[in-house]
């Protein structure tokens, strides 16, 4: 009977109502006209409606279903409406009073009615979803779950196709019935594995009234002023069943396997926020993957039969596709690792080894000392980027094997040599295995009894009633008998040894990703106690731990990029590797041109720190070295230089130095620039971004000029110099008419705040000549795009043409060592002497300048401005092509390696695109690479990377950037 009625519902096609006859419908029951617009459904028939007095969804159904069942249906909302905060449907009632209606159309009995509309949209056609919304779908998951526990009613006690206590029966019947079926032999196998774990626990599992359709289909969502999608509401309640609580959720775990991309692991936020809603029991989390793997399962074997039954139903068509990449995401993991990141997800553990006792694995190497290699990302033993050197950790075991005898790696390490550069793939670094040098030959004997089976590449395998042990590396004994007892011998070492256990008859990898540790360490657990050696990795600092105490203690308005940032402790060249060994693409750090971890760097600052280290009022000849190597990159004009820490301690001494030789204290800055942090380069500094109460709070001696921003400012287009000219003309005619002595002008040669926008052409000629024929100076703060990054240009400035009074500049010029500059003329420095000396601590000292000169060394041997240049331009040219693929992008600014892409909601009116670019930072992240917006409107990816970059690096960033805007933001 059971199946038969399973039969009969899996049979059911749509019902055939045209849209003439369903307007026919409508205003002869409700009373309403309108337009309709169907709705995809899999069984029934759904349209919207748009009336004059609102927006409704008709819903006709086969007579086939019992009424009660859609009065539970009604129930379920009204129940929910008061015992519950998430949104669901109102029932509209007839004209005659009812809410359910059966009507005669053309030999079909049909079923109607008629509820409001929740507007929104599913996320079904949404190729990525962010984990706070996967996290969203669990909630309300649980929500729902938690509010329908206390509902009752007659029409609950039905027999559906989607109920899970029924799934092996209906695959059997769909199986046995379906005709060139794609994937038969998967599908069979599914379902005796899903048999074999949820039948001993079936009787065990709580039960109530679940919605049973809690999908990316069913859940209606609309985006907030920032772009986070936010929940609306739940519809369609035509699955309510009283069945297994644990059945709701493992519907929305299967759902959402279609957007995830190929990783099944994306569920387990879901799984956490319906946890922390209300608690699953340990027989829940035992049989929810099962679950999972069954809806999927049924998914695909019914649209297969529905597409056979209703060949034109373009709603069926549509989702086939999608349904079977939920299948294949289902599949393509052993259960068992599925179950236990559910159970870890969770706070909950597999039983511990501790209890075992095990005979030594080596026997004749009973306490013995090993050393133990450290092998992760933090190792003294990896520098210069040797870890990309292949076979690097074996070689590392084995130099320490002919110092010490014996030598092992540690078990749960995350292995700086598995870092994959230039990657959106997360890499696969911990190590669930010890690899161990140890003599030849030897003696191997079983931990525990069992069976030994051989495999391929040197596998040699014992397995026990509860353990796995499996061994690379040793030559077992001939002609060894198939079952052994504990503490027979195996055989001998013959080469590098690596032993790991495993709780499950499975083949797990040697290395698994960072995501997957916690679920592959509980099947794959040290194997310290057969070795009789400490050799676990050391735990690590708690990320979230860590980041309170810098909360706690470290100034706040010191940011930190990103709310959940990963510790990054290494870096090699242009990519950041945290502490699972992931490397991040840095794209952001103007500050490293050389790169990280550049060798040059760190010996010529060892060998200094060696010799000394003091301030420049010491006489050394480092000082006047480079001193003399800056003025040789400087315009002939300049001769005189001024050491100091930083980009913001070079704008405040280029300001007094502005003030003391002009006599005057009034300065000009340019609108949306950012000059430094000091009381005077901060007061000179308009950025918005930077200092929300920047255009309110200058004092009276900085006059800012509007900002000749050429793609979003008041003139625009290449010619547009002389009309931002007269906002400095104006400036100055104040200044003179108040009888007041300007002190100069200060700007940035390429606008970098604003995302590398370059001036209009003309512009600094014009300006510089009106501020000098007023007795100012000019600065060009070339902090961030002076030495080479343009590319074809060593300074900013010389792209306008011009010469400055003043050059000043820090960041790349000591690649994150503190070093800054100030350039300038003899009678410009001197006059600073009437006001007292200068000194600046740490400003010249013998280590920066050498790091400061072997900086211009590097540059030159390494091509890095040629690099740039060549490089930079296949960058922006690669960029550029987005203008025309995606909407979103407004333009590409910049030159080299000091690019910016602004982000525009509409290329007309530049409506910024703010809360886009944030989640494109964000989901960038994800993909492995570090990317932060800038300008005034935080709507421009500011993309100042280091100046090795590569053309591979550089294509990373552009096709990823490409995959997150055709995401949809």
């Amino acid at each position: 009977m059971l199946l038969a009625t399973l039969i009969h519902r899996a049979s059911l096609p749509c019902p055939q109502v045209s849209q003439e006859q369903a307007l026919q419908l409508l205003e002869q029951h409700y009373g309403l006209s309108g337009t309709l617009q169907a709705l995809g459904s899999q069984q029934d028939l759904n349209y919207r409606v748009d009336s004059e007095r609102g927006r409704f969804v008709l819903k006709i159904c086969r007579g086939d279903y019992a009424a009660v069942e859609l009065q539970a249906q009604h129930a379920s909302l009204e129940h929910l409406q008061q015992h519950s905060q998430v949104r669901v449907p109102r029932v509209i009632s007839a004209l005659n009073g009812e809410q359910l209606l059966t009507h005669t159309l053309d030999g079909q009995t049909l079923h109607l009615r008629l509820l409001d509309y929740i507007e929104g949209q599913p996320l079904t056609h949404l190729p990525h979803l962010r984990r706070e919304v996967i996290a969203g779908f669990g909630r309300l998951c649980g929500q729902m779950s938690q509010a329908l526990a206390t509902f009752e009613h007659d029409g609950l006690e039905r027999t559906l196709q989607w109920d899970p206590r029924h799934a092996h029966e209906l695959m059997a019947y769909l199986l046995s019935t379906l005709a060139n079926l794609p994937h038969r032999a998967a599908l069979e196998r599914v379902a005796e594995q899903v048999q074999q774990r949820v039948r001993p626990l079936a009787n065990r599992l709580p039960w109530q009234a679940v919605h049973m359709d809690i999908t990316d289909d069913n859940v209606v969502w609309q985006r907030d002023e920032q772009r986070h999608w936010q929940i609306q509401g739940v519809i369609d309640f035509g699955d309510l069943v009283h069945t297994w609580r644990i059945a709701d959720l493992s519907v929305t775990c299967a759902a959402l396997l279609h957007h995830a991309e190929g990783d099944p692991f994306v569920i387990l936020p879901a799984i956490r926020a319906f946890h922390a809603v209300t608690a699953l029991e340990p027989e829940e989390l035992q049989v929810l993957w099962p679950l999972i793997v069954a809806r999927a399962a049924v998914l695909v074997l019914s649209s297969e039969q529905q597409q056979q039954l209703d060949p034109d139903n373009a709603y069926l068509l549509k989702n086939a596709e999608h349904e079977w990449e939920i299948f294949r995401v289902a599949t393509c993991v052993p259960f068992e690792l599925m179950e236990a990141a559910i159970l870890t997800c969770v706070g909950g553990a597999l039983p511990a080894l501790a209890s075992e006792s095990f005979a030594p694995l080596l026997p004749n190497l009973v306490g013995r000392e090993f050393a133990l290699i450290d092998l992760g990302v933090l190792s003294a033993h990896f520098e210069a980027g040797n870890w990309e050197l292949a076979g690097i950790d074996q070689r590392l075991l084995q130099e320490a094997q002919a110092v010490h005898g014996l030598a092992a790696s540690r078990y749960g390490q995350y292995r700086l040599s598995r870092t994959r550069p230039d990657s959106a793939m997360e890499p696969d670094t911990c190590a669930l295995h010890v690899e161990l040098c140890v003599p030849p030959a030897s003696v191997v004997q079983a931990p525990f009894a069992g069976t030994l089976r051989c495999g391929d590449e040197g596998l040699l395998s014992l397995h026990g009633a509860r353990l796995t042990v499996r061994l690379w590396g040793v030559k077992a004994l001939p002609q060894m008998d198939a079952t052994v007892r504990e503490g027979q011998l195996l055989g001998e070492v013959d080469g590098a040894l690596r032993v790991q256990l495993c709780r499950a008859d499975l083949e797990p990898p040697l290395f698994c990703t960072p995501s997957r540790a916690q679920a592959w360490q509980a099947l794959c657990p040290s194997p310290a106690a057969l070795l009789g050696l400490a050799c676990d990795a050391e735990p690590e600092l708690d990320p979230d731990a860590l980041l309170a105490r810098r909360d706690a203690s470290f100034a706040r308005s010191q940011k930190h990029y990103y709310l959940d940032p990963p510790r990054i402790e290494r870096g090699w060249r242009n990519h950041l590797i945290d502490m699972q060994g992931r490397s991040y693409l840095d794209m952001l750090n103007n500050v490293a041109v050389l790169g990280h971890g550049h060798p040059r760097m760190a010996a010529v600052a060892a060998r200094q720190w060696s010799l000394l280290n003091t301030n420049s009022r010491f006489h050394y000849a480092a000082v006047a070295e480079f001193s003399e190597r800056l003025l040789a990159l400087a315009p002939d004009s300049m001769d005189r230089v001024f050491l100091v820490n930083s980009g913001t301690e070079a704008n405040d001494l280029a300001i007094r130095l502005a003030w003391a030789y002009s006599g005057g204290r009034d300065m000009l800055s340019v609108l949306e620039a950012y000059h430094g942090w000091s009381v005077a380069a901060d007061a000179v500094s308009t950025s918005i971004a930077d200092n929300p109460k920047a255009l309110s709070s200058r004092p009276d001696w900085v006059h800012p000029v509007i900002a000749p921003n050429t793609y979003r400012g008041e003139f625009r287009g290449p010619d547009s110099a002389p009309q931002y000219v007269r906002s400095v003309e104006h400036n100055l005619a104040k200044i003179a008419a108040q009888h007041r002595q300007l002190a100069g002008f200060i700007c940035e040669p390429v606008y970098g705040n604003a995302g590398g926008i370059s001036l209009p052409p003309g512009y600094l000629q014009q300006v510089y000549a009106l501020v000098r024929a007023q007795g100012g100076v000019c600065i060009a703060d070339e902090v961030q795009v002076g030495y080479g990054r343009m590319g074809h240009f060593f300074w900013g400035f010389e792209e306008q043409g011009v010469v400055p009074d003043i050059i000043t500049m820090a960041k790349g010029m000591g690649n994150g060592q503190p070093l800054g500059a100030v350039i300038t003329r003899r009678e410009i420095a001197e006059a600073l002497e009437a006001e007292g000396y200068f000194f600046s601590s740490s400003g010249g000292s013998p280590v920066s300048c050498r790091i400061g000169m072997a900086v211009l060394d590097v540059m030159e041997e390494e091509k890095l401005m040629e690099n740039a240049q060549l490089v930079g331009g296949h960058f922006k040219a690669r960029l550029q092509a987005l203008v025309d693929e995606h909407p979103l992008v407004g333009a590409v600014h910049g030159s080299g390696f000091y690019l910016g892409l602004e982000l525009v909601r509409d290329r007309q009116t530049l409506e910024p695109a703010t809360a886009e670019t944030a989640l494109l930072c964000d989901r960038l992240r994800e993909l492995g690479i570090f990317m932060q917006p800038t300008g005034d409107y935080l709507n421009i990816l500011k993309i100042k990377p280091p100046m090795v970059t590569s053309r591979r690096s550089v294509d990373f960033f552009v096709d990823m950037l490409s995959k997150v805007l055709n995401e949809g933001l």
